[in-house]
């Protein structure tokens, strides 16, 4: 049996297309009376009002936007940082009646070029995605407006960024870790060589991390160590082969149980330094610091760099709904703080 239609609504109570159309899509342009009966027309013959898909195409706008991840899309429900980042984003999407549809990102490229061509939105927010430049070209090619939030060189003129400056807020923390002493440490990270496996890897330099995050934070991080005559070379490097405490633990096993440990360890986030800790135990004398400043990290007296999740999260949504007139207002670069808690100290003395 062929599904009814909305001419088949029209036929049944005797008025036009147009006039049921209006009764889902402009109410206010008929009497209460008029919409109740083709309402209840639709109902007994079992039409489900118009595709919505259609609609979109007809008004030229979907009422979504979408939230790009590298990650598994779990990654937007249980890493705690993305949590608060899609709060916000969610928060001023509700303002303007606009939905979310978060897209996550095969590595390979053509199917994530697939994945943002076939993606109903209005515009794209890119969270967390490495690589940024042939996701930012095939959302380009469509037309769409987008906000980034990772490396502000990432963001051509027209396009709209929000973010920090990854590189400097990373230096202050390790600058931190240097002014205590530490000059044997290593640096943590998650895929900072997305096919390596866990634990010490080989890294020439840091702009050999292929994710724009991760490379910002490794390089701050060395900043700081070369100013106190730590070369990159001696420096260590380790690879999680995801952002949680059970990869974080695994990755840094390694070295932990070496000859010659590091005696403080920087983490590219809060999750992996909290792992690092789980791994170490409470009386290692490890120095560890994080990034992001989640809520476990206070809980845990973890040194780390504040970020404004949440504050991020609204402002990359309202550059998208609410366009500044001048593209230079659509760069927003926000500040970090450095907060100093029990994980780190002085150097042990052996």
């Amino acid at each position: 049996m062929a599904k009814p239609t909305l001419q088949d609504v029209a036929n049944a109570v005797g008025v036009s297309r147009s006039t049921v159309s209006n009764a889902y899509s402009r109410p206010d342009q008929l009497s209460a009376a008029l919409r109740a009966k083709i309402l209840d027309a639709a109902r007994r013959l079992g039409y489900p009002g118009p595709d919505p898909t259609a609609r979109s195409l007809r008004r030229g706008f979907v009422g979504a936007i979408g939230v790009l991840f590298t990650s598994e899309l779990s990654y937007a429900f249980t890493d705690p940082f993305a949590v608060r980042f899609l709060a916000g984003v969610g928060e001023m999407a509700q303002r303007h009646g606009t939905s979310l549809l978060l897209v996550p990102l095969p590595r390979d490229r053509e199917r994530a070029r697939a994945a943002v061509d076939n993606a109903a939105v209005d515009g794209f927010c890119v969270y967390c995605v490495g690589d940024e430049e042939h996701v930012l070209g095939a959302i380009r090619d469509r037309g769409l407006p987008l906000v980034t939030t990772a490396a502000p060189d990432a963001a051509g003129p027209a396009d709209r960024f929000v973010g920090i400056d990854e590189r400097a807020a990373a230096r202050s923390v390790a600058a931190h870790v240097a002014g205590l002493g530490h000059r044997r440490v290593a640096l943590l990270g998650d895929g900072v060589l997305p096919d390596a496996p866990p634990g010490p890897l080989r890294l020439a330099d840091p702009g050999e991390a292929p994710h724009p995050t991760t490379r910002g934070r490794l390089t701050g991080f060395a900043d700081a160590f070369v100013a106190v005559g730590v070369p990159w070379s001696a420096i260590t490097v380790l690879n999680a082969t995801g952002n949680s405490r059970a990869a974080a633990a695994a990755a840094v096993a390694p070295v932990l149980a070496g000859n010659d440990p590091p005696t403080a360890v920087l983490a590219c986030s809060d999750v992996l330094a909290l792992g690092v800790l789980d791994a170490a135990g409470p009386d290692s004398g490890l120095s560890v610091t994080g990034f992001d400043d989640v809520a476990e990290a206070a809980a845990a007296g973890l040194t780390t760099v504040r970020q404004p999740a949440e504050e991020k999260g609204r402002l990359a949504a309202a550059l998208l709904l609410e366009p500044p007139a001048d593209p230079a207002d659509g760069h927003l670069l926000l500040p970090t703080d450095l907060v100093v808690r029990t994980s780190t100290g002085p150097v042990p003395r052996s």
